[in-house]
């Protein structure tokens, strides 16, 4: 475990490729997805935003995980906690968001995820530290998938404010972001099986591309807080107002 540690801290990501959760918590969470995707809410809670599916594009539907027993019960999996933490090396991880992501086959560049540090969209926390993603493989990631590509070692890069989720041309995104002196631009795919997940920083760039592949690729994007970060002092948005709200935001582990 000191090796995922170390790669985390070296490289900004960490990938398990192998499937983490146990047959019957995966197979409640496949299921959650579809009912989800198809707006079937068994909690009785709906996403915070579902725009509908259209599978000529990149579906991204919001919070999930308090919507559907099997999706709650992936992102609150002993098996799941324990292997993040052993690789972010944190004593406390907690759930505050989460994003179901679907990329249909034949959606080209309306499939893609932009480059962007997560850290631009996440101004509610006060630093830095303590802050990263879980992503989830609901379907196998494989190179023709449109896996996600990390640049390796781009946490180190401080924060840059460059990039943009929700934009599709890649090449342009990529001359707005400065690479500091003696850095280099390393993009690393994270292929993955059913079940298997990866774990980046917040200040680390990633992005992906179309899937050419003839099946879906979905996801589940579990945003998470360790014991060292705070929200900013006074912040009222959703994603901080929800701490205490076990069915928003569980605790994924505990030490």
């Amino acid at each position: 475990m000191e090796q995922a540690v170390e790669q985390y801290e070296r490289d900004g990501y960490c990938i398990a490729d192998e499937q983490v959760a146990p047959d019957d918590v995966l197979a409640k969470a496949l299921r959650g997805m579809a009912a989800v995707r198809d707006g079937s809410f068994d909690t009785g809670l709906p996403p915070t935003a579902h725009p509908g599916y259209d599978p000529a594009v990149l579906c991204k539907i919001d919070n999930p995980h308090r919507s559907d027993t099997g999706l709650h019960g992936l992102v609150t999996c002993p098996q799941v906690g324990r292997q993040v933490a052993a690789m972010t090396g944190s004593r406390r991880v907690q759930v505050w968001a989460s994003q179901l992501l679907i990329k249909p086959p034949g959606s080209e560049a309306a499939g893609h995820v932009g480059w962007h540090q997560d850290r631009q969209y996440w101004r509610m926390w006060q630093t830095d530290e303590g802050l990263f993603t879980a992503w989830i493989a609901l379907s196998e990631v494989g190179p023709a998938s449109g896996p996600m590509l990390f640049v390796r070692g781009s946490h180190r890069w401080g924060f840059l404010d460059r990039g943009n989720f929700f934009a599709k041309d890649q090449h342009k995104l990529r001359e707005e972001i400065a690479v500091p002196a003696g850095e280099s631009w390393e993009e690393v795919p994270a292929l993955l099986p059913l079940g298997g997940l990866s774990v980046h920083h917040c200040l680390t760039y990633h992005g992906s591309n179309a899937n050419l592949s003839d099946s879906a690729r979905w996801s589940l994007a579990v945003h998470l807080r360790d014991e060292r970060a705070l929200p900013v002092p006074g912040d009222q948005g959703y994603y901080t107002a929800h701490l205490d709200d076990p069915r928003i935001c569980p605790v994924m582990y505990e030490a």
